[in-house]
């Protein structure tokens, strides 16, 4: 088994230090999943990029995490699960948003659950879905540019989701009382 390094702005290479240090400076840590990053200056730039481009979209913290959350649980992505759980609390997404995305059930509120199966279904078909099913997220209020920056977060997740899938990242202490497991979600 390759055992993946998570390295420190001391041991990390060159063009990944500066990331790091902003990651640190940030969170107050450096998360696992950043740290396993930073083996490539490149993959670490281009996630950091990409989630903070993510972060500009039009979507609402709440919007961007059922997003990611919906990922990371299709993807089975337990580190990513715990994660999010940690930054939606911070970000102050409602608990009743956090723990429908934990369980995989549906919300109440249609627009969120719109956004929620569209998510599903660009997940689950690998971006190949109908005409019906963008036409019926489209008519839930949100639009053209909202279906490319599902894309856009679907992208960021298969970066992290699949990393920490290959490296079997290690969950942080930070993020252990939001530990989650498929079997946890079934029983939500």
């Amino acid at each position: 088994m390759t055992d993946f390094k998570q390295h420190t702005i001391e041991t990390a290479p060159k063009g990944s230090k500066a990331i790091l240090e902003n990651v640190q400076e940030s969170y107050g840590f450096i998360p696992n999943l950043m740290a396993t990053f930073a083996e490539s200056p490149a993959a670490v730039e281009g996630y950091a990029a990409l989630a903070g481009i993510f972060d500009k979209s039009d979507f609402t913290p709440a919007e961007r995490q059922i997003v990611l959350m919906t990922n990371n649980r299709l993807n089975g992505c337990t580190y990513c699960m715990a994660a999010h759980t940690t930054i939606s609390t911070m970000q102050g997404v409602p608990e009743d948003v956090i723990k429908t995305l934990r369980s995989g059930t549906s919300f109440a509120d249609v627009k969120l659950e719109a956004l929620r199966i569209f998510t599903a279904n660009i997940v689950e078909n690998r971006g190949n879905v109908n005409s019906t099913d963008t036409d019926a997220f489209i008519a839930a209020g949100y639009t053209q540019a909202n279906v490319l920056e599902v894309i856009l977060g679907t992208a960021l997740k298969v970066m992290s989701n699949y990393t920490n899938h290959v490296a079997q990242t290690p969950l942080d202490d930070a993020f252990q009382p939001n530990t989650w497991s498929t079997d946890t979600s079934a029983a939500a």
